[in-house]
């Protein structure tokens, strides 16, 4: 089937020829909570900027993401502008920069023209068609980054559903220790009341009472169905069509762990205890898993 899970991380890289003009495409992306971006793009680009990160949000949803764009011109030489006021604004630092080092000035112009955006080609604006022909160099480039993050996604899901399946094993081996302790239970009490009051000293109506008044306080049947209702409903969500999931998935491992812990607290058993100290063990696994999915 279509895999339904994403990884946050991912890489994708389009380049393409667009006439005069070289321009090369990369984006990467690592897990964050949020979704931000780092635009690292030449200055002919910066009228597109506001709809090249719409593009980025709408595709890629959450994530740390990096997208650089080069844009070259290939041969035709065309008038240069240099812009003056920029170069004198690095002169001075480089100059402080070559004194304190004690390095010659002699290559310091050479330094100037080759810091960004110092000299551009004349008033050059994009065409639409060279806008057009970016926009799908950039949708190259995601779909790639997409393609990265759905294999890694696959993995991530195949491990998620393994620790669930893990949960669930310890929570069938509870249910077959569940009756057990209940008879150990009485048979505790018994052993208490011999001990200090005597054989057949006690009433056994009295014995009944506190017998159902602790099993109720530590019965686990509740703790049991709710869990296993949220296994069954993390399984439904990965299988849901909608990519962005994560912070979903970790709200339903929040609750599992609600459920586990209560269970533990309860248990007042040391097998029930070993297979809840199972079902942490899985469920931090999942966690840490969960803050790689989109």
């Amino acid at each position: 089937g279509t895999i339904m899970l994403y990884s946050m991380t991912g890489y994708g890289r389009a380049e393409a020829i667009l006439k005069d003009k070289t321009c090369l495409i990369e984006v990467k992306s690592l897990n964050g909570k949020q979704f931000d971006v780092r635009l690292n793009i030449p200055s002919i680009l910066k009228p597109i900027e506001v709809e090249i990160r719409n593009t980025l949000n709408e595709h890629l949803f959450r994530g740390s993401v990096e997208c650089s764009i080069a844009v070259r011109s290939n041969g035709a030489s065309k008038p240069v502008n240099i812009n003056k006021e920029l170069a004198k604004s690095y002169y001075q630092p480089i100059v402080e920069l070559a004194d304190e080092l004690g390095i010659g000035k002699e290559n310091i112009l050479s330094t100037l023209l080759k810091m960004p955006d110092v000299v551009s080609s004349t008033n050059e604006v994009l065409s639409d068609e060279e806008k057009q022909a970016i926009f799908n160099l950039l949708k190259q480039a995601i779909d790639l980054l997409n393609i990265h993050r759905q294999t890694e996604g696959k993995s991530i899901e195949l491990d998620l559903l393994e620790r669930v399946a893990g949960i669930e094993a310890q929570q069938a081996a509870i249910a077959l220790l569940e009756p057990n302790r209940r008879t150990k239970i009485k048979e505790g009490l018994i052993k208490l009341l011999e001990q200090n009051v005597g054989p057949d000293k006690y009433d056994n109506n009295r014995l009944e009472q506190e017998l159902i008044y602790y099993i109720e306080k530590i019965d686990i049947s509740e703790e049991r169905v709710r869990l296993t209702n949220h296994c069954a409903y993390f399984k439904s969500i990965l299988a849901e069509k909608d990519p962005n999931k994560g912070k979903k998935l970790s709200f339903v491992l929040q609750e599992m762990g609600r459920e586990i812990n209560t269970t533990g607290s309860k248990a007042n058993d040391v097998d029930i205890q070993k297979a809840v100290i199972v079902m942490k063990d899985e469920l931090e696994k999942a966690k840490e898993q969960i803050l790689n999915v989109l």
